[in-house]
């Protein structure tokens, strides 16, 4: 395995790769933290909604 990291970090398509994997990787984070905001907004509206309807049963 360490033979193989050695051989992936002298050869440029390796290097390529893992840049690649770290703009995925920021890519998902960010994603993560625009859904998880927007996730908290959502519920709020939707709870606001339940307890309007409830009220007015």
């Amino acid at each position: 395995m360490f033979r193989f990291l050695a051989r992936l970090t002298r050869d440029a398509k390796g290097a390529t790769a893992v840049e690649y994997g770290l703009i995925l990787a920021l890519i998902f984070v960010t994603i993560l933290g625009g859904v998880s905001a927007l996730g908290n907004g959502v519920t709020g509206s939707w709870s606001s909604l339940a307890n309007t309807v409830t009220s007015a049963a």
